[in-house]
């Protein structure tokens, strides 16, 4: 069997679907077909149940898969060492960020990098966590931006930097009047919060978990962008919490409502992910460079207390 052959039982174990797989891997339909069952006859076994719908794994055709994913990555990484051994730094690197960390990050790091490491193409997908893990254990990222901790077996974390949540405080509020704010001061029920699906809407409910005090819910408000939550904070419909970075794009006259929190700040630990089976691990290590040598100008925050961006199911 050839690596090719692995890679197309791979794909047809991910779709499920012999056509889908086919068009992933930019082969006719009958080819793939064709090289999937060279494979099964040679092993003498039935790695795919065809009569169900959508297309199952056999018991024994998930135990090749698993070790067919190996393979390929082993396979792969000869790529690496030689791009390594010639101080090669190029060719295609697929990257995923997180929607409340792509605006505010992206911008500092993009030029730079590509300026350094012209041969490389680098291909960046705006992606909520649950997407970037599936997409990485599925070798469809090499890696990812996101918050952490997230504590996947197959997933390493290599911590970028910490970034400090800040409170939007509206002129009408009770709170405006104070320098500093604990997350004492915080109501759940009057913070204006990111849509579900979105980690840093759990890193804001872990934070105020304990802190419900209205009796009554008027309304509830969700949305996709900090800008809009900032909006209606300032038609007087509640507060709202913001990453650092994004408030240094803020109009002066917006930054008058923000509000820092006392020591330790809460804050969100943002890391640099891939499998830890390391694969375009000098490309990783440039990214990584790249973005802490732009990233330690702008934030300076030590003593701060990183709150989970995952959900609180308590």
């Amino acid at each position: 069997m050839t690596i090719t052959q692995l890679q197309y039982v791979l794909a047809v174990a991910e779709y499920k679907n012999f056509t889908l797989a086919a068009e992933k891997c930019f082969v006719t339909q009958p080819t793939l077909s064709m090289q999937i069952q060279k494979v099964e006859e040679e092993l003498d076994i039935q790695i795919f149940d065809r009569t169900k719908k959508p297309i199952q794994l056999t018991e024994i055709g998930q135990k090749i898969v698993n070790q067919a994913k190996n393979i390929v990555n082993e396979a792969d990484r000869i790529h690496d060492i030689v791009d390594q051994q010639k101080g090669f730094i190029g060719g295609e690197f697929r990257l995923g960020i997180i929607p409340t960390i792509m605006p505010t990050l992206l911008p500092m790091f993009l030029k730079n990098f590509i300026k350094k490491y012209p041969k490389v193409k680098l291909i960046i997908e705006e992606l909520n966590t649950e997407d970037i893990i599936f997409k990485l254990k599925n070798g469809h990222l090499d890696a990812a931006i996101a918050a952490t901790p997230l504590n996947e077996e197959k997933i390493k974390e290599v911590v970028l930097y910490f970034e400090p949540f800040v409170a939007y405080i509206p002129e009408n509020h009770q709170s405006f009047s104070k320098k500093e704010i604990n997350i004492t001061d915080l109501n759940i029920d009057e913070i204006l919060l990111l849509q579900d699906g979105h980690c840093f809407r759990d890193n804001v409910l872990n934070l105020c978990k304990n802190n419900t005090n209205s009796e009554h819910n008027h309304f509830q408000i969700e949305s996709g962008s900090f800008e809009t939550l900032i909006k209606l904070a300032d038609e007087g419909l509640g507060t709202t919490l913001l990453p650092y970075l994004h408030t240094l794009d803020l109009k002066e006259v917006d930054k008058i409502k923000l509000r820092h929190f006392t020591e330790p700040k809460p804050a969100r630990e943002v890391s640099l992910i891939y499998p830890k089976n390391e694969l375009k691990i000098h490309l990783i290590d440039a990214l990584r460079a790249t973005i802490t040598g732009v990233v330690k100008g702008a934030i300076a925050f030590q003593n701060v207390e990183i709150i989970s961006p995952k959900p609180n199911n308590k």
